[in-house]
């Protein structure tokens, strides 16, 4: 039986986070967790107060914040190390805003992966639907600054004068419907039909998995 308070238990998770003080992601994401991936990435970084590990507890509260702004970030790793004793940094964002400029793109999807895994592993039977796992597949559309580089890797609408928009990237999502958890994500430029983001998703399929999806996918031969 597939449960309907799912909505209702991410509100509450979010709120609960957005609304915390100090770097909550630090319990769901543990430390080791992280370490793990950097030596298996080979990644190298300074000893330094913003570290891949902080950065990343702090960007992801940044994430679901109400208020997304940098200082706020900052204000929650202080708030961290209140009761660390040690000394308090500067509130000023700059070293954090290039810390997380230094985030690896490979380092997240890596960690990305392994928590959707994760949940997946702990998925009881009364969450699945007739024994088998349900997933979701689902595309959009998202804008990002307007930069050379997004610009020259995805283009704005053709429809808008240059100058007058943003670069707009298509993604489509792969998620398990009783963790909620993406599972798998891919980008391409804004015109990439949503059946040819879908093919780059069926490798994240296992036997016996049931797929749904809305009517933009209704071509099954799409995934053959």
């Amino acid at each position: 039986m597939i449960t309907s308070t799912m909505p209702k238990r991410v509100q509450i998770l979010k709120h609960k986070f957005s609304t915390s003080i100090g770097l909550p992601f630090k319990e769901l994401l543990p430390e080791a967790a992280i370490i793990e991936i950097i030596s298996e990435l080979k990644i190298k970084y300074r000893c330094r107060l913003f570290d891949p590990i902080v950065t990343l507890w702090a960007f992801l509260s940044q994430v679901l914040d109400a208020d997304k702004s940098c200082r706020n970030a900052v204000s929650r790793i202080i708030a961290h190390l209140v009761g660390e004793g040690v000394e308090l940094p500067s509130t000023d964002t700059s070293a954090y805003c290039q810390a997380r400029i230094r985030l690896p793109e490979k380092f997240l999807e890596k960690l990305f992966y392994k928590v959707a895994l994760g949940l997946e592993e702990k998925v009881i039977e009364e969450y699945l639907w007739c024994g088998r796992e349900v997933k979701v597949l689902d595309g959009s559309n998202v804008s990002m600054p307007d930069t050379l580089s997004n610009q020259k890797e995805y283009p704005q609408h053709k429809n808008q004068s240059c100058g007058c928009g943003f670069p707009i990237a298509k993604i489509g999502v792969l998620f398990n419907i009783a963790t909620g958890a993406v599972i798998a994500l891919v980008i391409d430029v804004f015109n990439t039909h949503d059946i040819q983001l879908a093919r780059k998703l069926y490798e994240f399929l296992k036997p016996g998995d049931v797929l749904l999806g809305d009517r933009a996918y209704e071509c099954i031969c799409g995934f053959s």
